[in-house]
């Protein structure tokens, strides 16, 4: 019988993690990627640039509209792709394009300065439209940037080479 709630009853503590997906917009046009400033009030990596993206969230699997019922587990396909579509929309006012699927750069697990784990895994899209409109209160600043000019910002270390990786993964598709 499939779940007819979501809880955290029989979860084993030791295994519980926040799951984040994160995306590097690519813009064809001058090859450059999108970069947001974190608020300073954020309580993992406050007033560092970083890239859209969130957290998966119970409200992401309605019980009642799983995308596949298999067997007694409900399913809920695409779940990432639609969180990083919407965070790209929330977070910076963005569309990226999936026409070509999403790319995958890597995945990290670290602990929150509150404790909490995750898991964050990372994606490369090209960007589709949208002129830039920073969510109020969780950015206050934005750049489109080449690789090399990511270095000149206080990036969360990482950003750099990712931004630098999206460059060649779409350079290489002309």
């Amino acid at each position: 019988m499939p779940a007819t709630e979501i809880t955290l009853k029989s979860a084993k503590q030791n295994k519980l993690f926040y799951v984040v997906a994160n995306v590097v917009i690519y813009r064809k046009e001058d090859q450059r990627c999108l970069i947001l400033k974190r608020s300073p009030y954020e309580v993992a990596h406050p007033g560092k640039y970083a890239v859209p993206g969130g957290k998966l969230e119970w409200a992401d699997l309605p019980l009642d509209k799983p995308t596949r019922i298999n067997d007694d587990v409900l399913d809920y396909e695409n779940a990432i792709e639609e969180l990083l579509f919407r965070e790209a929309q929330e977070e910076a006012g963005v569309e990226i394009d999936f026409s070509q699927g999403l790319k995958y750069i890597n995945s990290v697990a670290f602990i929150r300065p509150d404790g909490i784990p995750v898991v964050l895994v990372k994606y490369a899209a090209p960007y589709k439209s949208g002129e830039v409109k920073l969510e109020e209160k969780s950015f206050t600043d934005y750049a489109w940037v080449n690789a090399e000019e990511a270095e000149q910002y206080d990036c969360i270390k990482g950003i750099p080479k990712e931004i630098a990786l999206t460059i060649k993964f779409f350079q290489r598709e002309k």
